[in-house]
């Protein structure tokens, strides 16, 4: 038992550090080669943790050599559009000037379907509206409006407002992000001033924000004592 333990927490540590050199992405992100790697390494990963009498070295030298292999497919399609072509393909477009192109969604094997479900979870209800779409290289769907029924921005009704600038948590569950501060422009002094000035202790906060502006919003953790 002890040792199924020791194994499947190194095996752990293994594939977090391996994804996060390969970089952050979510799953709905992942172009095709980063996904055959992903599915990959767990397959791989599973089979010294479930059999004790595998060495782990059958587990993290196959894990390596992927990652490898996916950093070194990332710097050739940097470097190769034709490779990243070919392993990734290109996007396609399936509405263009507000017509549906049939022939791109058959060759998708996209039904209609799939196409109105990608339509709304991008707030578009209705096919009319639509002047462009195109389906990514992860399977995502990019979508332009036609311009009149877009929404509009402060630009077209002429309005300038206030720029308060990047809003970040300087404070999560009582602990203090100095990153966070200071990707606003503040420090632990201004924060621990603000505190002061409200009342309050770092350690009772459920989360602060501040942005830019020096505007800031404290919620308290709920049943304080």
């Amino acid at each position: 038992m002890t040792i199924s333990f020791i194994r499947t927490l190194l095996l752990y540590i293994v594939i977090v550090a391996a994804v996060r050199i390969m970089g952050k992405r979510q799953i709905s992100e992942l172009q095709t080669s980063e996904l055959v790697v992903t599915l990959l390494i767990s397959d791989i990963a599973a089979i010294p943790m479930q059999d004790t009498g595998q060495p782990l070295a059958s587990g993290f030298i196959p894990i390596a050599v992927l990652v490898l292999c996916e950093i070194l497919a990332s710097i050739l399609m940097l470097k190769l559009p034709g490779f990243r072509k070919l392993v990734c393909g290109r996007p396609i477009m399936v509405i263009h000037n507000g017509k549906l192109d049939q022939k791109a969604m058959r060759r998708l094997r996209m039904t209609t379907e799939d196409l109105f479900e990608q339509l709304r979870l991008d707030n578009v209800f209705r096919l009319e509206d639509v002047a462009f779409a195109i389906v990514e290289t992860n399977g995502k769907l990019s979508v332009l409006k036609k311009p009149e029924k877009d929404q509009p921005c402060c630009d077209d009704l002429g309005l300038s407002p206030p720029d308060k600038g990047l809003e970040t948590v300087v404070i999560s569950d009582g602990v203090f992000s100095e990153p966070s501060a200071k990707a606003c422009g503040k420090n632990r002094q201004w924060v621990d001033k603000i505190l002061k000035q409200e009342k309050v202790r770092a350690a009772d906060v459920f989360i602060m924000t501040a942005d830019t502006s020096g505007e800031y919003h404290i919620i308290r953790k709920e049943n304080v004592t």
